[in-house]
């Protein structure tokens, strides 16, 4: 008797001991637990609606478990765990690019690159050197060159005299000017009596009419179609290289608007080889076509490619104007220099009103190119008009206006009431003096002191996003921020900056590259902040840009990318087992 009472006794306790330890496993923060990774020693911005700072963040497989302190992140440790030390530099979420043509920028990887050539001779200095190193290329392709930077007009006479022998096309940073020698003209056939495209200008020599070799607007088009197109072996080497070249910028996730529709298989087909290391958000362009056509092409892209962290599809990108610098922003008031022209938007205000509610009421995200007062007044339009005409989709709205360079005093504060995003491209807004004195020509100086109104709508209450429109200009985010932040170009000029009470704090403009993209794309809950269960995607600095009340973000480069919980790319060695 006294042995079974023993035995019930110990198997009591066992039982007891078994009970508790269920007990205290369930109460435990899983976040005790090892981890795969660490990044600590560094100022950590999370990004989150709070703007905290930490010191660490522990990863596990692809998210994170924790952010804290260094000791509570490095009591974490174990053998196993992967350790980067950020040696006192930030620590941010992985950037998030609001506007590229991603694929394009791979490509344009393997061209000129003309994104801060400021001079003629600078210029033919550059496709010089690429037309020596590429001797079997039959086409000169350069992008990334700036129209009021430049100073001066382009002809085709300049072109020659770097690339007499070769077609060479350079396409403006915005893509809405092309520069063409002597034998691109010929190759495209565009003569003194060629058609020109509605919305496009063949620039001709005022004496005899012949085309100086810079195609405006659309009538880029002449000379893009006839560029040779590129293999899908091409594009898919390309998005290799764009992948690789977005790692070392800290980028981890863009936003594209696909022209071709066999690139959203290309993503795919990368993406089921486990190889697409950025997480794409795709949208398409409005096409010309029925109303009908749209919403099935839209319904079938939504079907086929769904809501995933790595790749999906987006909404639609419908185009009302273009850039102030080159007169195809549509105004409320005209252009100083021209003024009997106020710009002309592509799309009628009343039948904007009307496709923008049909997309609205099926669910859909619409962005808007507008970058004009005009323009931008007609977009909020829709916006409004689709939020008074249909319920209010289960998701929500978030619609978008891409481009921003012009806004009414009266239309800023609508950016917050109707929570739409604005998207500024901060490379747009390097004041060289060219430029600067080229806004306040253009549209007088009260105008351009109103540019780029980044201050301003985030005042107001509105989302800000900022993009660096690759291959328009580098993907460089650091750079962008430091327009955003400064005003000023990476000498400092002009002093103060321009229009300085449209800069940005620093916080804003990280969010701007993080957070506010992943709102949206409707990703806020997986991505864009640091914080315990978000994709790890995270950025470390060589630098600690909080250290000071005006960073130097032009001389502060990537230290390490990490996407999806791995390392993807060290600019040195600073990982140890």
């Amino acid at each position: 008797m006294a042995a079974r009472l023993t035995t019930y006794f110990v198997v009591g306790i066992v039982a007891a001991t078994l009970i508790a330890g269920l007990i205290v496993g369930a109460q435990r923060d899983d976040s005790d637990g090892p981890v795969d990774l660490i990044v600590f020693n560094g100022k950590v911005y999370t990004a989150d609606a709070s703007g905290s700072m930490a010191e660490a963040v522990a990863v596990r497989g692809n998210q994170i478990l924790r952010v804290g302190s260094n000791r509570e992140i490095n009591r974490l440790r174990r053998p196993q765990t992967i350790v980067v030390d950020a040696q006192g530099a930030a620590i941010l979420p992985g950037f998030n690019d609001a506007s590229t043509r991603f694929i394009d920028g791979g490509l344009a990887l393997d061209s000129v690159d003309l994104t801060d050539a400021t001079t003629i001779d600078e210029i033919q200095s550059r496709v010089r050197v690429w037309a020596e190193s590429n001797p079997d290329r039959t086409w000169i392709v350069g992008y990334g060159w700036n129209t009021a930077a430049l100073g001066t007009n382009p002809t085709r006479q300049l072109l020659d005299a770097a690339a007499p022998n070769r077609p060479a096309c350079l396409l403006s940073d915005d893509g809405r000017v092309a520069w063409l020698n002597t034998k691109a003209l010929e190759r495209a056939e565009i003569t003194r009596r060629s058609p020109v495209p509605a919305d496009g200008v063949i620039v001709k020599d005022s004496r005899t009419g012949a085309p100086t070799g810079v195609l405006k607007g659309e009538a880029v088009t002449l000379i893009t179609n006839a560029l040779p197109r590129p293999t899908r072996d091409e594009r898919t080497r390309a998005l290799r290289d764009a992948i690789e070249e977005a790692h070392r910028n800290g980028v981890t996730s863009v936003q594209d608007t696909v022209e071709r529709a066999d690139d959203f298989m290309l993503y795919d087909d990368v993406r089921q080889a486990g190889d697409l290391g950025v997480r794409v958000y795709a949208s398409i362009r409005a096409a010309d076509e029925p109303e009908a056509e749209t919403f099935k092409r839209l319904a079938a892209l939504s079907d086929r490619y769904p809501d995933d962290p790595v790749f999906k599809m987006g909404g639609i990108r419908i185009r009302v104007d273009g850039p102030v610098e080159s007169f195809e922003a549509a105004l409320l008031q005209a252009y100083d220099a021209r003024p009997e022209h106020v710009g002309r938007s592509r799309v009628d205000p009343d039948a904007l009103n009307r496709f923008v509610r049909l997309l609205d009421a099926r669910g859909w995200q619409v962005t808007i190119d507008a970058s004009g007062d005009r323009a931008v007044h007609m977009a909020l339009d829709a916006f409004e008009h689709a939020a008074r005409s249909n319920p209010t989709p289960e998701r929500g709205r978030r619609h978008r206006v891409e481009g921003v360079a012009l806004v009414d005093a009266a239309d800023v504060a609508r950016f917050g009431r109707l929570g739409t995003i604005a998207t500024i491209p901060p490379h747009s807004e390097i004041p060289t003096a060219e430029r600067v004195d080229a806004w306040v020509k253009d549209v007088g100086a009260e105008r351009a002191s109103r540019a780029f109104p980044a201050g301003s709508i985030v005042s107001a209450r509105g989302q800000l996003a900022f993009a660096t429109g690759w291959p328009a200009s580098s993907l460089n985010p650091l750079l962008a921020m430091h327009t955003g932040v400064t005003r000023a170009t990476v000498e400092g000029l002009p002093e103060g900056g321009w229009a300085p009470a449209e800069r940005v704090s620093l916080k804003r403009a990280i969010n701007a590259f993080t957070s506010v993209p992943a709102f949206a794309s409707f990703d806020e809950q997986r991505k864009g902040s640091l914080k315990k269960g978000m994709l790890a995607d995270l950025v470390v600095l060589t630098t600690d840009i909080f250290d000071s009340a005006e960073p130097d973000l032009s001389r502060t480069a990537v230290a390490t990318t990490i996407f999806d919980g791995k390392i993807v790319y060290q600019r040195s060695a600073k990982s140890t087992n």
